[in-house]
């Protein structure tokens, strides 16, 4: 790489027996004080993108609840066929 002009005005103080300005700094210097940032909300949302559809294809054995009028709680099963061609099932829950 090419050297800068402070580069070479350095040297060139160093080779006229001057003092080199390099020894003038501060002792922080060498300190990494570049501040980090928080993640945003793209980077939280990149994280998280998956988590809550893991495995997309459990919901076919799945079931859910329907709440009666009475307060009782019905366990209906999801299933792929329609549920006026299943055959020997009671339709009491529709």
């Amino acid at each position: 790489m090419a050297k800068s002009k402070a580069q070479k005005k350095r040297q060139k103080l160093i080779r006229e027996g001057r003092l080199n300005p390099e020894i003038n700094r501060s002792p922080y210097v060498e300190l990494d004080l570049r501040t980090r940032k928080t993640k945003n909300k793209k980077d939280m949302m990149y994280r998280t993108k998956h988590k809550k559809n893991r495995y997309p294809h459990s919901w076919e054995n799945d079931s859910f609840l329907i709440p009666r009028l009475d307060h009782k709680f019905m366990k209906i099963p999801i299933t792929t066929t329609p549920i006026s061609t299943t055959r020997n099932q009671k339709n009491t829950f529709l």
